[in-house]
């Protein structure tokens, strides 16, 4: 809680931080449109691109952590504004690289530095100092489904933008769109950080870290995070193309991560209600272990684009819906004086799943010219990550004195 005991009130927090989550997230879901496109007009190779984008997701890893640092000790306003403008360059920069050096250079490190700082890390600081206890894991939920709608309403936009202006310029209308990110983070200032003031700690940040990566269950959190990283950005960058491969038509991709995005927004909201009543931990091992099942079918049954609507909306309903369930245990067990930075090293290690699973992808596809083998390596993971999120402890974590609490 911010200094003082003064909060931002909740219908504030949720809506400019939903409203930011929907931007932020909704424009990186639909680069997977940008593949076919950039590697045929620039003449690389599918590995350059998902080399960068996999460059993308692990500096916004690295990047998370201390943009969580930053905003539980100076407010997540500063953090979010410099973010978003850094977004706006990333974009445009990525419209006009012409060699993949280049092209990593701004979609990879500008643009992950940029989603490290506007999304659900920072965001989640914001919710769990501003939020009681009571509600967090719901109003956490609200803010996962409005990236899901960002991604809903923004990748068929992103897909219109492509088809009537061209791949470059749809990238600098989209930078445009994120600087709109900077007034909704008026809304997120919070009163304890008025003034370049600091909120008192009970501990210091090597004492949280000390304690955090001592716990199984936060070891255990993180593996499990990594395969949700791994699966839903291999998913999201490389299904359009293996749909194109096949021989469907690129509408089908664009419908199918627009039902993702859709059905991601009850999926996410849903996660995030149940997580005030059900284990989070039975939550998220049913949601990895039905990816894995999800993923089976749709790899057994006939290639049409029935089925890959179908699989789009189940895959939709357990897309993000690990985020709530996950960032809210984090934050059952240490309190939440350290949530952003501790929710940033856990979304770390999901982002080392995504660079692996993006790249992977690509580099599989250019050796084998299929995507089979990543598509068991994701079914593999998912029951793996079911089994090691059963032994997760959400009680919070003893210590000489009571954890800081909303």
């Amino acid at each position: 809680m911010t200094e003082n005991n003064k909060t931002i009130p909740m219908w504030q927090v949720l809506l400019c931080g939903a409203a930011i989550v929907t931007l932020s997230m909704g424009v990186r879901h639909g680069f997977g449109l940008w593949l076919q496109p950039i590697t045929q007009a620039q003449n690389w190779s599918r590995e350059n691109f998902a080399m960068a984008i996999a460059i993308q997701n692990l500096t916004w890893g690295v990047a998370g952590i201390f943009s969580g640092m930053l905003a539980d000790r100076f407010g997540a306003f500063r953090v979010i504004v410099a973010c978003a403008v850094l977004y706006a360059l990333g974009l445009v920069g990525m419209g006009y690289s012409d060699t993949p050096a280049l092209f990593t250079a701004t979609a990879g490190v500008v643009i992950g530095i940029a989603q490290a700082g506007t999304t659900y890390a920072v965001i989640y600081g914001v919710i769990g100092r501003n939020v009681s206890a009571e509600k967090r894991s719901w109003a956490m939920g609200v803010a996962a489904a409005a990236g899901s709608f960002g991604q809903f309403l923004m990748v068929p936009t992103e897909g219109f933008l492509i088809s009537t202006l061209g791949w470059q310029q749809a990238l600098v209308w989209l930078g445009l769109a994120t600087l709109l990110i900077i007034p909704l983070a008026y809304g997120l200032r919070e009163p304890g950080f008025a003034g370049g003031a600091k909120p008192q700690r009970d501990q210091s940040i090597v004492h949280a870290l000390r304690e955090a990566f001592g716990y199984r269950s936060f070891q255990l959190l993180m593996a499990g995070y990594f395969v949700c990283g791994f699966q839903v950005v291999f998913i999201g960058v490389h299904m359009p193309s293996y749909l194109k491969d096949h021989g469907l038509s690129p509408e089908v991709a664009s419908i199918a991560l627009a039902l993702i995005g859709l059905f991601n927004v009850f999926g996410t909201y849903i996660a995030g209600s149940l997580g005030q009543r059900l284990a989070k931990r039975k939550i998220l091992a049913f949601i990895y272990l039905s990816r894995a099942v999800a993923i089976s079918v749709f790899l057994i049954v006939p290639l049409t684009p029935w089925s890959v609507y179908i699989f789009s909306s189940v895959m939709g309903l357990l897309w993000l819906s690990t985020v709530p369930p996950t960032n809210a245990v984090v934050a059952q067990i240490f309190g939440v004086a350290h949530l952003s930075m501790l929710g940033g090293f856990v979304f770390f290690s999901h982002q080392i799943g995504s660079f692996m699973g993006v790249w992977l992808g690509g580099y599989l596809y250019d050796k084998t010219g299929s995507y089979d083998v990543v598509w068991y390596i994701a079914i593999a993971l998912g029951v793996f990550a079911a089994l090691v999120n059963l032994p997760v402890r959400e009680n919070a974590i003893a210590r000489g004195h009571a954890p800081v609490a909303a």
